[in-house]
């Protein structure tokens, strides 16, 4: 698994909680849709702190809570 793998699959895990599409959380975080499309499609390998910055504060958390999940806490990462 790579970072950008975690970030995909955290970001689908709370759409899909949360049920919102993926352009809903482009318009609550105030990204463009093709910035998170090329995110949520492992385009972008490296986001970058504010855009993961601007997509927590649209899903009502900090970056800690955005970013403390199984997977990035406990996953060794392939190289990119």
């Amino acid at each position: 698994m790579t970072y950008s793998d975690a970030i995909i699959k955290r970001l689908t895990d709370i759409c899909r909680e949360r049920q919102i599409a993926t352009n809903k959380l482009a318009d609550m975080s105030g990204i463009t849709q093709s910035t998170l499309q090329d995110l949520m499609t492992g385009k972008t390998k490296n986001p970058k702190l504010k855009t993961l910055h601007k997509i927590a504060v649209g899903l009502d958390m900090t970056v800690s809570q955005l970013l403390d999940f199984k997977e990035l806490n406990n996953d060794i990462f392939d190289d990119e």
